[in-house]
């Protein structure tokens, strides 16, 4: 799995590696808990980077409670107000450009790749998706653990 090319590197000394990634998630679209691409790919991401991925999804209808959703978007709405949104550029601009008083930067670009459509995951593929259920509602929270090295 390749890293996104428009993910950017913190200034400073390289982090402590993690014992583990945490992903939250809506329970809709794309990144459902039933979807069969969203877990290969997290599957992808736990072997790249040689660590679980615990990912818990919010209950239909509670992505509200997506913090980022919650504290992040009413500062890009207040950003953009009165302004034409007339391509994705702009938007992406006036994204990049939202800061709060507290110091919270906007990081943005616009990805222009092309990525396939309708992806088939296959049984088997999905067969060798580590995936572990969590105890608590292990239907949308569970743990994918990277396949061993070879």
């Amino acid at each position: 799995m390749q890293q996104h090319p428009s993910v950017v590197e913190p200034d400073g000394p390289p982090p402590l590696p993690a014992r583990q990634e945490a992903v939250t998630a809506d329970a809709g679209g794309s990144n459902s808990p039933r979807s069969r691409l969203w877990r290969l790919c997290l599957q992808g991401l736990a072997d790249a980077t040689s660590v679980p991925v615990r990912v818990c999804h919010f209950p239909p209808g509670m992505s509200k409670w997506n913090k980022i959703e919650h504290r992040l978007f009413s500062f890009i709405a207040s950003n953009w107000r009165g302004h034409p949104l007339s391509s994705h550029q702009a938007i992406v601009e006036l994204i990049a450009r939202t800061t709060t008083r507290s110091g919270l930067i906007v990081r943005a670009a616009l990805d222009r790749t092309r990525y396939r459509r309708q992806v088939k995951v296959s049984d088997a593929q999905l067969a060798g998706v580590r995936l572990t259920p969590h105890e608590f509602h292990g239907e949308w929270n569970h743990t994918i653990a990277p396949r061993p090295r070879r």
